[in-house]
């Protein structure tokens, strides 16, 4: 198959994603037992904390991380880790996802056929606001020695200061983003002492992901060069919180000195207020990043020197596009998809929740088992569908995910399996093909419930300017 020519067997060998990899259980065993550990805490860790830390330390036996790692589950054993022993047990964990990461990646890029490109990213640029980045590694070292089960408001509250601090330092905004989102997860949950059950797993991955980003530098993407040529969206992923939005469009992007395609992604947040949901929050997404307005409305865009990261991420700038030609997404998936090499994956990013690899899917038979849904292939087994994924803001519903024939997802790993999640697909309607875009309310909408959102999200933002306003003017 020459480059630019569609992949048949593409859909197909996209849902074999179902083999055993070797060393995987073991190694997410170990990721559990130190979860375990931080459960009651580190202050005054009994025998089986212990053992669970050691069972840390000997995943890693024979890695560059050995001897630190050893030394600090013995302090931790012993209730007296300090700040850089809790660090090198977060950097243990992190090794040990990025090792499953790796190893699921190497999967995917199997079945789907693509390239990687494999070149190391260069460190960022580092930055050294040593005060507010002790003082966020004191708090979560404070909360891994109360641990989940020992934490209270005191305890957490303490958060709330450093953030204040961080906020206002672009630099630092990501780190602060994440311990306030953290620290008010924490709150809600406190006392922990009444907790009937701990989400062990995601609270380790905050805390662990906070902690290795206080280290200096760490947080700074690295832009690595500008990108001039073609954008084809394939579609939009959007994560709805109930203070903040996030859309993600991925794309593939054809360089105009004709070198080979590339997966690339272009993402926008912005804080949102909780009475804004559903379509409305296109609205606040819309002004800052216009490639949403052309992945709804089918459009390819012309770049010219955007800045890039040796991730693949467009560190977006409206000076540096402009809307192109059509460009129909179920096309450019069975023409361009295969062919387009993936980026590597930051350091820090890789985790196997972080997977999220775009593939066509097609020839399948989609079956309803009670809330499950599953694409089929005859001679494969069949692939989970991840529909409660699919935001509200947009046409696509999990019912024409059921009825659709092809389908544009993201593959990703969950609970020990690999499941898609739906961007678009193609349905039959009176004979006809139609596609429905989870994003194709992104540049505006004359569906009637898109309009009524949008008019809601209007209103309830002129509410809130005119409070704030008020409260200024006071």
């Amino acid at each position: 198959m020459t480059p630019g020519e569609p992949d048949p067997s593409a859909g197909e060998r996209a849902e074999g994603v179902t083999e055993t990899v070797e060393g995987l259980d073991e190694a997410l065993a170990a990721v559990d037992a130190f979860d375990r550990a931080l459960v009651a805490g580190l202050l005054r860790p009994q025998p089986a904390q212990a053992a669970d830390l050691t069972r840390l330390a000997h995943a890693v036996t024979g890695t560059p991380l050995a001897s630190r790692v050893a030394e600090a589950a013995e302090k931790a054993a012993a209730g007296a880790a300090g700040e850089d022993h809790f660090v090198a047990l977060a950097a243990a964990r992190g090794a040990l996802l990025g090792s499953v990461h790796d190893a699921l990646m190497v999967r995917v890029d199997e079945i789907t056929g693509r390239g990687r490109d494999e070149e190391n990213a260069p460190p960022p640029v580092e930055r050294q606001p040593v005060n507010l980045l002790a003082a966020a590694r004191s708090w979560l070292s404070d909360l891994a020695r109360a641990g989940w089960q020992g934490m209270d408001h005191d305890t957490v509250s303490g958060a709330a200061q450093i953030v204040s601090a961080m906020l206002p330092d672009p630099a630092l905004r990501r780190l602060a983003t994440l311990l306030d989102g953290f620290a008010a997860e924490l709150a809600a949950s406190c006392p922990g002492a009444t907790l009937e059950r701990i989400p062990a797993r995601r609270w380790a991955d905050l805390w662990s992901r906070a902690l290795l980003l206080t280290l200096p530098g760490a947080a700074a993407p690295a832009v690595t060069g500008t990108a001039t040529g073609r954008l084809l969206p394939l579609g939009v992923d959007l994560h709805e919180h109930a203070t903040a939005a996030q859309a993600q469009v991925h794309a593939v992007f054809e360089p105009a000195d004709g070198t080979a395609s590339r997966l690339v992604r272009a993402g926008v947040a912005v804080p949102k207020p909780d009475t804004v949901v559903g379509a409305g929050v296109w609205q606040l997404l819309r002004p800052h990043l216009s490639l949403l307005a052309a992945a709804g409305e089918g459009l390819s865009m012309d770049l010219t020197d955007m800045p890039v990261t040796a991730e693949g991420d467009l560190v977006w700038s409206d000076e540096h596009a402009r809307p192109g030609e059509p460009a129909d997404a179920f096309a450019t998936a069975r023409v361009a998809l295969a062919a387009a090499t993936a980026q590597p994956t930051a350091p820090l990013d890789r985790h196997p929740a972080r997977i999220a690899v775009p593939v066509l899917l097609e020839g399948y038979t989609a079956q309803q088992d009670g809330a499950a849904l599953t694409f089929t292939r005859a001679g494969h087994p069949p692939l989970t569908v991840d529909t409660d994924r699919v935001p509200i803001a947009g046409p696509l519903t999990p019912e024409a995910v059921t009825a659709s024939t092809a389908c544009i997802g993201l593959l990703r790993w969950d609970d020990g399996a690999y499941t898609v999640q739906p961007l678009a697909v193609e349905t039959t309607v009176r004979k006809k093909t139609l596609a429905l875009h989870a994003g194709a309310w992104a540049g505006g909408t004359t569906d009637k419930a898109g309009v009524k959102a949008e008019k809601a999200a209007t209103d309830a933002v002129a509410v809130l300017r005119e409070r704030a306003g008020r409260l200024l003017r006071k």
